[in-house]
């Protein structure tokens, strides 16, 4: 098995007085991840899942009396796919301010849903850790360097889904039903949630876009809606771990972009499939947008598992000079351009040199990535 980083990361927090919440996308292995930690831990656990909240009638009205029964002797209570339990933010609350020495789990595949139903009612008392799709790291750890090197031309089109890793001879078939319906359940599961043809219309045009500016205006032009609503649509499947955005760096000149962003897919294979092209990396013309999208993916993984404080943009300027991506973390300020091409050469555009000084400066390509990805 695959050991994923945030695995020791939660273990290392447990039975402090607070809960514990593993957010993500669908099928990362957040239930698989609990599991296994679980495994280990000799005491009696209540499991609970949130795709059966139909019968979870004490959780209409929940109280301390109801908890107690519930929970009994048991002194972990697992709550999986939580944001779909009515009250969990208060039944958690409940839990950790009442029943002593119960040590609360739950996982979610929503962000908009969970962090509304527990941020305010958990202020204070949970620790939040985010899973993704397998990171560059784990896969290093899990087999070595040279294996995964050779192994990146597959990341680019496929991507690193637990299920897609582990079952390669299905990954095409997988990742289509992945990026079908089932990455969406959520979304399209929510009343105002009424134009799924809109939903996938827009996750094709952001598809096509990875690695350039969005423009919510244009893109509301180009689907057929207004731009609230594609802003709104936009939102929610960030909020549901599809899509990221990067905004754009901005202090002192005058002509830099300074509302911009750009948007970018947590996992390459799922760009692939909502497009449906799984053509070989070499073959294609978006292979410059494939790697920028894997380089900027996996380097927000390593600086969620290492709980780094940095932001990350990307710059331009209106005379469309450009740097891919800049990491800022403790007044430091470093400067990145991605090639696909070993061969090629690159020279930071001296207004930004000028006017910032960045400590590092680099090029990233397939000869130094795993140095950009945490491996030294």
């Amino acid at each position: 098995m695959i050991q994923r980083i945030v695995s020791k990361l939660i273990a290392n927090h447990l039975y402090k007085g607070k809960a514990i919440i593993l957010i993500g996308a669908r099928q990362v292995g957040k239930t698989t991840l609990i599991n296994e930690l679980l495994k280990n831990i000799p005491e009696k656990k209540l499991i609970i899942n949130g795709d059966e909240a139909d019968s979870f009638f004490w959780a209409i009205e929940p109280t301390v009396v109801k908890l107690r029964a519930l929970i009994g002797d048991h002194k972990i209570v697992f709550i999986d796919e939580a944001q779909r339990i009515p009250n969990i933010g208060i039944i958690m609350k409940l839990i950790i301010d009442n029943i002593a020495d119960v040590q609360v789990i739950a996982t979610g595949s929503s962000a908009f849903d969970l962090s509304n139903r527990t941020n305010e009612p958990l202020t204070g008392r949970k620790y939040e850790f985010q899973l993704f799709p397998f990171s560059f790291h784990e896969l290093v750890q899990h087999s070595n360097l040279p294996e995964e090197i050779k192994m990146l031309n597959q990341r680019l089109i496929f991507g690193n889904y637990p299920e897609i890793i582990t079952k390669p001879a299905e990954q095409t078939k997988l990742l289509s039903l992945l990026a079908g319906s089932y990455l969406f359940k959520d979304l399209l599961a929510l009343d105002f949630i009424r134009k799924p043809d809109l939903l996938d219309k827009i996750i094709r045009a952001l598809a096509f876009q990875i690695g350039n500016e969005v423009n919510y205006l244009e893109l509301s032009q180009l689907v057929g809606y207004d731009k609230q609503t594609v802003e709104k649509y936009i939102d929610l499947l960030e909020k549901t771990y599809v899509i990221f955005k990067l905004p754009a760096f901005s202090r002192n000149l005058r002509n830099e972009i300074k509302k911009g962003r750009k948007i970018y897919f947590y996992d390459n294979g799922i760009r692939n499939a909502v497009i449906g092209n799984f053509s070989d990396i070499e073959t294609r013309t978006d292979r410059g947008a494939l790697w920028e999208n894997y380089l900027i993916s996996e380097r927000k993984k390593l600086l969620s598992y290492q709980d780094r404080s940095s932001k990350s943009y990307f710059w331009r300027t209106f005379q469309q000079s450009e740097i891919d991506y800049i990491e800022e973390e403790s007044q430091r300020i470093s400067a990145y351009e991605f090639k696909w091409n070993s061969k090629a050469t690159w020279k930071i555009a001296k207004p930004f040199k000028d006017s910032y000084n960045p400590q590092t400066i680099k090029l990233i390509h397939p000869q130094n990535y795993y140095e950009f990805l945490g491996i030294e």
